[in-house]
């Protein structure tokens, strides 16, 4: 490649100026604007248009290849949960359980559950009736408690598997995924914490906000998530929490045997084998379909609906993601991510820093999270071949939390909680834009710190 390392990281800006005007601007779907942003990197570094092509298609490929079948499985779980009144069962009874004194902490518990699963969006529109709820309730401010619910949301959305963000990351960096999932609860839980009791308790007085009167994004009074209807039989709280964790559960057993158990032997096969991804989370949908099942008495052309259902809705956000893995592998090819490796040299940043900053430039260029952190992923393997001693598992969430800063008005999220929480303009830049910041930078923190220790 004759560009020089400074020509190519020029060139990788101008591109990422592209995307942001194509999406932000142009109105154009996020897929072809990556395209466009792939080709021009591509072309203009010196490759052959072709090559350029056949390298968008390779990352495709490859992206797709490690994170389809989770995101997929992922998706089918949390829509079960949803139409089976599994995640209001769990609501009722947790509110039930902290009493009004405790509302904060009933609504962390909810989100850190509900949230292992659901997406952010479908988590929002699940739960925060659940908060407006307990806001008149105990009769304390809106804020105080619907930030909790944001902050704890966004983190596990961020960082745990089987979140595409999370799931692209510890497959691009050869990650452990059960390590990941535990040390995201260690960094992860005091991030949101600061980020949402602290922030909202000094937020609460200075932004004054009316609780919603209802939550229905589609405006027809009809159930956003789910179709869970009055008097429709529901499963218990103690099948419910069983078809949670267990996937959750069978992960963290493939990290114990790999720490407890030396390499080749069978039990540590076999804790790896039921503890991958795909495994886990295909169990944990058979036992959802078979608990759920009993308990709503749902038909099995139902439940084949609610599956096909869930797949039609993540779509596109599939596509995106293999997209950001497309254009991750243009700027390999073109030499950004060696440019980018030489660039850290020079500036002799840790690696963990560093790949905080390259997902937080791209999240603020781009107003994805997930396309961040699927792009960075991907551009920090020359780091890893200079620095092999860095813990891959802290890596990733370092990724995570640089791709959840800064939200603006170019990233979907922040006008999905404008309006879910009745805000203006102002008032979520104010209150979601601070608190995704906050996150990200305390997250950075967590991270560096527990990196001395491992």
């Amino acid at each position: 490649m004759t560009a020089s390392p400074h020509l190519l990281l020029l060139l990788a800006l101008a591109a990422i100026a592209v995307l942001v005007a194509l999406v932000t601007w142009q109105k154009l779907n996020a897929f072809l604007a990556l395209f466009i942003a792939s080709m021009i990197v591509g072309v203009g570094a010196g490759l052959a248009p072709l090559a350029a092509l056949q390298a968008f298609q390779h990352g495709i490929g490859a992206t797709l290849g490690g994170i389809a079948a989770v995101i997929a499985l992922g998706a089918m779980l949390g829509k079960l949960l949803a139409e089976s009144g599994g995640a209001q069962v769990l609501a009722e009874r947790f509110s039930r359980f902290f009493g009004p004194a405790r509302a904060v902490w009933c609504v962390v518990a909810l989100a850190l559950i509900v949230g292992m699963l659901t997406w952010f969006t479908v988590g929002l529109f699940l739960l925060l009736p659940v908060v407006i709820s307990l806001t008149r309730e105990t009769k304390r401010p809106f804020l105080l408690l619907a930030l909790p619910l944001l902050s704890f949301l966004s983190v596990m959305h961020g960082l745990t598997p089987p979140h595409p963000g999370a799931v692209v990351a510890i497959d691009a960096l050869g990650a452990s995924t059960g390590k990941v999932l535990a040390l995201a609860f260690v960094v992860g839980i005091p991030a949101a914490w600061i980020a949402g009791p602290l922030f909202a308790r000094w937020v609460v007085n200075r932004v004054p906000v009316s609780i919603p009167e209802a939550i229905r994004p589609d405006g027809t009074g009809s159930p956003a998530v789910g179709t869970v209807r009055e008097g429709m039989p529901r499963p218990g709280v103690a099948a419910t929490t069983f078809v949670v964790f267990l996937p959750v559960a069978l992960m963290l057993l493939a990290t114990v045997g790999e720490l407890a158990s030396p390499s080749g032997h069978r039990t540590r096969a076999l804790l790896e084998t039921i503890g991958h991804p795909v495994i886990a989370l295909a169990l944990g949908l058979g036992v959802a379909c078979w608990i759920f099942g009993r308990a709503c008495r749902f038909t099995r052309l139902q439940i084949l609906g609610f599956t096909e259902q869930s797949i039609a809705v993540i779509g596109m956000t599939l596509l995106v993601v293999a997209g950001g893995g497309g254009f991750a592998r243009v700027l390999r090819e073109a030499g950004v991510a060696d440019a980018l490796g030489t660039l850290a040299g020079d500036l002799n940043l840790p690696p963990l820093v560093y790949a905080w900053l390259v997902a937080a430039f791209i999240r603020v260029a781009t107003g994805s999270a997930t396309v961040a952190i699927t792009t960075a992923a991907g551009l920090l393997a020359p780091v890893l071949a200079v620095h092999p001693e860095v813990n891959r598992e802290l890596l990733v969430l370092s990724l995570g939390f640089g791709s959840l800063i800064l939200s603006h008005l170019n990233d979907g999220g922040f006008w999905i909680v404008k309006d879910t929480l009745g805000l203006t303009v102002g008032q979520t830049l104010r209150t979601w834009t601070v608190l995704e910041t906050i996150i990200a930078v305390a997250g950075l923190g967590f991270v560096l710190l527990l990196g001395v220790f491992l």
